[in-house]
């Protein structure tokens, strides 16, 4: 093939790489990690027909060198056919009809194209290229379009006489023709959405990696790691091919299932439990009110403790009510209505401060959620409580002491509910609470950095069984939110929910539980050394800055169990901190803008700066987002949060390495001064954030 070369031996002085087109390059080149890995595919680059374009099946792709100074246009071309080469090797031994590849690949062609940013598609507009044509408009190409389109035929120069779309393919391609980056947010909720500038969502993330950023925002969300990301997009790969083999439906469950048993292990749990994945930890929240109304014919009475730092739709969501507009299986909803079915229900908050602003004390928060409790028991309802362990700031609550003062009340109905959502929880912690008989919430997304938002219920045997032994059905709003697949097979209770799957669901566990994986591989010892030793360095770096000034200097009445033993539970690993500026905390409003500065490239404001600060302002540092805490007793202001994520520790577990492990330790908390550096450089420009 003279005149042709691999796409990764290009840089060369050609025109292609003049000074303007080469930021450019690299800038539509990073969207090369969403692109799926193909084995034995190469990429190559032709001189001599610089506007072609050619699939060669299970070989390579030709594009011509023209292509290349279009990098957007480029970059599509590329998308749809390794898209096509993956469906293809997908198709197994029998390759006679490659229509599904067309379609498959044209399809997630054209979801890519809309997840790419304004700036991309505004380069794409005035050109004309029958791809580009057939994606950039929201009309979806329907199936006989895309059969009879000889344009996509002549990409690969297949002649397929067999043009018959299989019915078995289409649900296939309805859940799985889709980009990886696609599936992490599908499946949730508006809050998933990323904006078409920078795409991030309402929790400064993307849904692919973001290795440009420094990120300790594992108390809110973290984007996708490059190795989770590499890991799920070859889970969705292999699930293509065994759908085509094995059959769809067969398939997706075999792969729910063994995401459960992967979690099982991890967490060393009894076989007997069951693990129900949700689209969100509100949406836990509303898996709990619908299985509290299955097991008690009582009235009911939720005691939410630390309501002041859950989220914000759980209250709600623990009432029966519609928490977003948008539901997980995207129904439109209004907000704050009764979802149809559910009984009235009583709601008891426990928050951890009080009308001042300032934190209870242990024993003040035992008094008040053991009354509570008390109170309602003597009205004969059930009693369902929400305890804390590890809130947004890090609090943990009610104390051992008042849940064996329980045991003193008679004929006290009650279920236990731990909201273990930040999963801050070594194995030995969730196997204490589930052998109690407590159920138990977690989610994957924020200690274990998977992509927001990976909820799970985590069920013991006992709560289980008198589940699969009622007669009741769930309310029938909840065909709005769930699958009957998402439900044990064996529970009556779900059996009027709908068909489907929820891969966006799926897929987010995917990589949460590569992430939890990757992190217990490093050995204990040096895990736990490495997280005091980050902690320890956070700690001392936030109390070393006078425009900081620590929220977590409160930890003796923070209600953190008392343990000789280390654990990850009794340490504390995320950092609230106020912003001053002139001695006075910042205004709400004030911290959420500088958050947003954190979070993005400031350099073209400090342009004519020294170069030092030239990158210190274009720095991306991705922090936990403001909650809003009171300054003093008066004022009205928001923290932020720095916290130790599993990454941490991960990514700097190499080869087994002991000295690098420390060293690149080191390196992370170096990161750690960077972010500080950058708040103190945006408070020195305060016409930034006023």
């Amino acid at each position: 093939m003279k005149n042709n070369i691999l796409i990764e031996d290009q840089y060369k002085r050609t025109s292609l790489f003049e000074k303007e087109n080469v930021n450019y390059l690299v800038h539509v080149l990073k969207r090369f990690n969403t692109v799926p890995k193909i084995n034995n595919i190469n990429i190559i680059t032709s001189n001599s027909a610089p506007d072609v374009f050619k699939i060669e099946p299970n070989k390579s792709i030709v594009i011509g060198s023209l292509f290349l100074s279009k990098p957007v246009l480029a970059l599509v071309y590329l998308r749809y056919a390794i898209e096509w080469q993956l469906w293809y090797k997908a198709l197994g031994t029998d390759k006679s009809n490659t229509v599904l590849c067309d379609i498959a690949a044209l399809e997630v062609a054209r979801i890519f194209y809309k997840l790419l940013p304004k700036e991309d598609k505004e380069k794409l507009e005035p050109l004309s290229y029958f791809l580009i044509n057939l994606i950039k408009n929201d009309k979806k190409v329907s199936v006989e379009e895309a059969i009879e389109h000889g344009g996509l035929q002549t990409l690969h120069g297949l002649n397929t006489n067999n043009k018959i779309y299989k019915e078995s393919w289409k649900p296939i391609v309805e859940n799985l023709a889709k980009p990886t980056e696609f599936l992490l947010m599908a499946g949730g909720d508006l809050r998933l959405n990323i904006d078409e500038i920078d795409l991030l969502n309402k929790y400064g993330c993307r849904p692919f990696p973001r290795p440009d950023a420094f990120t300790f925002a594992s108390s809110t969300a973290t984007s996708v790691s490059n190795f989770a990301f590499d890991k799920t997009d070859k889970a969705r790969s292999i699930l293509i091919g065994n759908s085509l083999k094995n059959g769809f439906e067969g398939t997706t469950i075999e792969f729910s299932e063994l995401l459960k048993d992967k979690l099982k292990r991890i967490f060393k749990l009894n076989e007997a439990c069951e693990i129900i994945f949700s689209p969100s930890g509100t949406d836990s929240s509303l898996q709990i009110a619908a299985i509290t109304q299955i097991i008690s014919d009582k009235d009911i009475t939720h005691v939410l403790v630390a309501s002041d730092e859950t989220g914000s739709g759980v209250p709600g969501a623990l009432k029966g009510c519609h928490f977003e507009n948008t539901t997980a299986l995207n129904y439109p909803v209004t907000k704050g209505d009764r979802i149809e079915g559910f009984r009235d229900i009583d709601l008891i908050k426990v928050t951890l401060r009080d009308e001042n602003g300032a934190l209870k004390t242990t024993e003040q928060l035992d008094n008040e959620i053991f009354n509570a409790i008390s109170k309602t028991n003597e009205l004969g309802r059930h009693v369902v409580l929400h305890t804390m362990d590890h809130s947004k700031l890090g609090y943990q609550s009610p104390s051992e002491a008042m849940m064996a003062k329980l045991n003193t009340l008679n004929n006290l109905s009650i279920q236990v509910i731990v909201d273990a959502a930040q999963l801050r929880l070594d194995p030995k912690d969730m196997q204490n609470y589930l052998n109690k008989g407590y159920i138990v919430t977690i989610t994957g997304s924020k200690y274990f950095t998977g992509p927001p938002y990976s909820g799970a219920l985590i069920l013991p045997e006992s709560v289980s069984e008198s589940i699969q032994s009622a007669k009741n059905k769930f309310p029938e709003g909840l065909t709005q939110y769930y699958n009957s697949s998402e439900w044990p097979a064996s529970w009556f209770c779900s059996q009027d929910l709908p068909d489907g799957y929820n891969f966006g669901s799926y897929m987010r566990w995917n990589a949460s539980i590569v992430e939890m994986e990757r992190y217990f591989k490093t050995p204990m010892l040096y895990r736990n050394m490495a997280i005091e030793m980050f902690c320890d360095f956070v700690d001392d770096s936030v109390k070393d800055a006078s425009f900081l000034e620590p929220l977590y200097g409160e930890l003796p009445n923070a209600n953190a169990y008392n343990s000789k033993e280390f654990g990850i539970r009794n340490i504390r690993t995320i950092f609230p901190f106020f912003i001053l500026k002139n001695d006075k905390a910042l205004s709400v409003e004030n911290v959420k803008k500088l958050y947003i500065l954190l979070n993005s490239d400031l350099s073209d404001y400090f342009k004519d700066a020294s170069l030092e600060i030239i990158r210190l302002a274009a720095q991306k540092c991705h922090i936990g987002q403001a909650v809003n805490v009171k300054y003093g007793n008066d004022f009205q202001s928001a923290v932020l949060r720095i916290s130790l994520g599993a990454r941490v520790i991960s990514e700097s577990w190499v080869n087994r390495d002991i000295s690098l492990f420390f060293r690149n330790i080191e390196l992370q908390m170096n990161q750690i001064t960077v972010i500080i550096k950058k708040i103190e450089l945006i408070l020195s420009h305060p016409e930034l954030i006023e």
